[in-house]
């Protein structure tokens, strides 16, 4: 009984890390795309500036990590699944390549972010 009991507090516990993390992903989604969307129309001010900060930050925080989210450290306590998304409610494929995906599109916005502001300004 008392193991149930631990494995039904692990799954809670893991719920709301998939919670906090998918949250923690909408976010930088909006920061990602906010940041495409005012390079592509040329509005540059200063939450482009914000927008990049919060994505170096998050680079950063990667990059003392080895490439791995500090939420998906928290979650391989309770989980010992080898799901690219057992951590995040996100589907499989997406959570796989999500570093990949959001890397590129980020560096997509970057060149357009500098080619609007050596010849369009």
């Amino acid at each position: 009984m008392g193991e149930c009991l631990i494995q039904m507090k692990n799954a809670s516990k893991l719920i709301w890390i998939k919670i906090l993390h998918t949250a923690i992903w909408l976010f930088f989604n909006v920061v990602i795309f906010y940041l495409l969307y005012a390079v592509i129309v040329n509005k540059i001010d200063k939450w482009v500036w914000i927008c990049l900060g919060l994505i170096v930050l998050e680079g950063l925080v990667l990059l003392v990590f080895r490439a791995i989210c500090p939420v998906t450290l928290i979650a391989r306590k309770y989980s010992d699944s080898q799901a690219h998304n057992f951590d995040i409610y996100l589907p499989n494929w997406l959570a796989k390549y999500n570093k990949l995906i959001y890397t590129t599109i980020v560096g997509f916005a970057v060149l357009i972010l500098i080619y609007q502001l050596i010849w369009n300004n």
